[in-house]
């Protein structure tokens, strides 16, 4: 064999062996991202605002300027000066991340890595209505979210004229836009949706869309779904069981804010919802400040306790066995309910709260270690 052939035959082998290698990384990558994928809890899901927006990315700051909420009765607190979102947020906690903007590919990895991290499979997100700053951002976080095996359902707030009527055309909308990316979320094989507020529409309006003999039932359509509604009070049961929904949250980080809420009451909660045929899901949270926001609203405050009062709600929502656990929430900073990392800062203003002698990951960690149990 001349020199020439000998060199080209070596060049063949080496081709080989790099393709070879190569193949075997990428057989090893994807079966270490399904090991992965295997610590994923799928009925764990963690409400997710993807409402804040900062200069860079969207020209101005959104929610890290939050307004002070007027109270519904009381004058005096009405007319406070809003935050700039530099030196003053709309929250008592500061983010390890900073004032970060949800339409920053590189914020959203780090978040979708912190969830997966956390063991947490399904990431409800807020969503305002078609085309708003929360519908635009979807798209790129179920992109990021499929990298890591992570599912996305909806969070329907109560957004501008929502009826009951218009709360369907969204799903619809919903369904047909996001429905068949790979992160989009299915239960028992359908989509499920919560819908925040539920109850401010009359349940014969929602039963029309829901029960099974409604005029404009969508039980035997394409868009059929598990409707998931907000239990408050105790008297909701009649409208669980006029309404159509197929089982209801209670949201709430404040225990004891609403009956719903009230972790004492999941037991009783638990068992209406298996005799009735609903669905059941408990949520828990790690503490509860809005004092930024709603100055007036000390009576509902929960202090963390240093972890214990997140480790009290996770025992009796695992004690009540949910079919799904609901976790209010990853980045709620206005309500202090967040589990992302936050760090101590001070400014000249303000001495931003943290999380004590833990770790700004605590929170994420005790998820993970909670969810081991479930």
């Amino acid at each position: 064999m001349n020199k020439f052939k000998r060199r080209k035959y070596n060049l063949i082998i080496l081709s080989f062996i790099i393709i070879i290698s190569f193949s075997i990384y990428v057989i090893e990558f994807v079966n270490h991202m399904k090991s992965k994928n295997l610590n994923l809890n799928y009925n764990a899901h963690i409400f997710y605002y993807n409402w804040y927006g900062n200069p860079k990315f969207d020209k101005s700051f959104r929610h890290w300027n939050h307004d002070i909420l007027p109270h519904w009765t009381d004058n005096s607190w009405n007319n406070l000066p809003s935050y700039d979102g530099y030196e003053t947020i709309g929250s008592n906690f500061y983010p390890k991340l900073g004032t970060y903007s949800s339409n920053d590919p590189d914020i959203i990895k780090k978040h979708m890595e912190m969830i997966s991290e956390a063991g947490v499979g399904t990431v409800s997100v807020s969503w305002w209505g078609q085309n708003t700053f929360e519908d635009n951002n979807i798209q790129i976080i179920m992109d990021i979210a499929d990298n890591f095996n992570i599912k996305i359902t909806f969070h329907i707030e109560p957004f501008v004229n929502r009826t009951a009527s218009s709360t369907i055309d969204a799903i619809k909308y919903i369904i047909d836009k996001y429905g068949n990316h790979n992160a989009f979320y299915s239960y028992e094989e359908k989509p499920l949706f919560y819908i925040y507020d539920s109850y401010l529409i009359p349940k014969k309006d929602w039963g029309n869309f829901l029960n099974d003999n409604g005029e404009n039932s969508i039980r035997k359509t394409h868009y059929n779904s598990f409707f998931i509604g907000l239990w408050v009070e105790e008297r909701d049961s009649i409208f669980f069981n006029e309404s159509g929904f197929d089982g209801f949250y209670t949201y709430f980080a404040s225990d004891g804010f609403t009956f719903g809420s009230t972790s004492e009451n999941w037991g009783y909660l638990s068992t209406w919802a298996n005799e009735n045929s609903k669905i059941f899901i408990p949520c828990i949270g790690p503490g509860y400040n809005d004092e930024r926001v709603r100055p007036w609203n000390k009576k509902n405050f929960k202090d963390r306790e240093s972890g214990l009062y997140y480790d009290r709600l996770f025992k009796t929502a695992l004690f009540s066995k949910p079919k799904i656990i609901g976790i209010t929430s990853f980045n709620e900073w206005h309500e202090g309910t967040q589990v992302e990392p936050a760090i101590p800062k001070e400014t000249k203003n303000f001495i931003f709260d943290d999380y004590g002698n833990m770790e700004p990951e605590y929170y994420l960690k005790r998820t993970k270690f909670w969810l081991e149990k479930y």
